[in-house]
């Protein structure tokens, strides 16, 4: 750590999804999500819908009032139909890697009444749009793929939720590929780093983050992700990740729904 530097504790959870992901509740507007955040205390979320990111700058534009910091970005299906979480520093960069997943997604046209509705709001929740084509599907990009897009962009990579029975690691792949080039892999609210790195013990020393992957609001912050950091940033987050210039991750204890 560098000599003058003061690390603070930032509570995070980096797996929220809006109204734009189908499977996410209708109560899930940015201006919900922001203010539930901030009733748990929240220091810092992860806008995360499937495949798709046109809340993204809403919410951070509101996010701003509460004091919170949105690391913006989406979850990505690859072609194993793994989840993996892909954030970026600025727009312009998210809205570059937007571009290829729009040209890399299966176009199936979404029938809302069987997967739910797709919608981009503005700040006072009145809708401003719709995205016709089904945000669950696969895209053609592979897992190495998917890690070098992101990168490419300066983006941070995190297989998503890598120890459920579906869309993970885990559950498409059977393991989790050593040569993976992830910045952090995220476990859900119903397992541990311990419980994954006892089953793959390759991955002790890597950086593991927990989040609630809420499509609820009362899901929101249920599990968090503590960054020693100097202030709420990207860079900093990234640092945290990497665990290096002494900022580190943790994972917090469980907190109870009704909070």
């Amino acid at each position: 750590m560098n000599s003058g530097e003061i690390l603070q504790n930032f509570s995070a959870d980096l797996h929220l999804h809006t109204v734009l992901s189908p499977c996410g509740s209708l109560e899930m507007s940015p201006g919900n999500i922001i203010r539930e955040a901030a009733r748990k205390g929240l220091d810092i979320i992860g806008i995360t819908d499937h495949n798709a990111s046109a809340n993204c700058r809403v919410t951070a534009r509101i996010a701003e009032k509460f004091g919170i910091f949105v690391l913006c970005g989406m979850e990505v299906t690859t072609v194993e139909e793994t989840h993996g979480l892909a954030f970026f520093e600025n727009f312009d960069q998210l809205e570059t890697f937007q571009q290829r997943i729009d040209s890399a997604i299966y176009k199936i046209k979404n029938d809302p009444d069987k997967f739910g509705y797709q919608v981009i709001v503005d700040e006072n929740e009145q809708i401003t749009g719709e995205i016709d084509w089904l945000l669950l599907t696969a895209t053609t990009l592979t897992l190495d793929e998917l890690a070098s897009h992101v990168h490419s962009l300066n983006g941070l990579y995190i297989p998503a939720h890598i120890d459920r029975s579906m869309y993970s690691l885990t559950s498409q792949l059977g393991f989790i590929p050593q040569e993976l080039d992830a910045d952090a892999y995220e476990v859900s609210r119903f397992s541990s780093p311990q419980k994954i790195c006892k089953q793959f013990p390759y991955l002790n020393g890597k950086t593991f983050i927990q989040s609630s992957d809420a499509h609820f609001l009362k899901d929101i912050g249920t599990v968090q992700t503590i960054f020693r950091i100097k202030n709420r940033s990207f860079q900093e987050i990234k640092r945290a990740l990497q665990q290096s210039r002494g900022r580190s991750t943790t994972i917090s204890k469980h907190y109870e729904r009704d909070l």
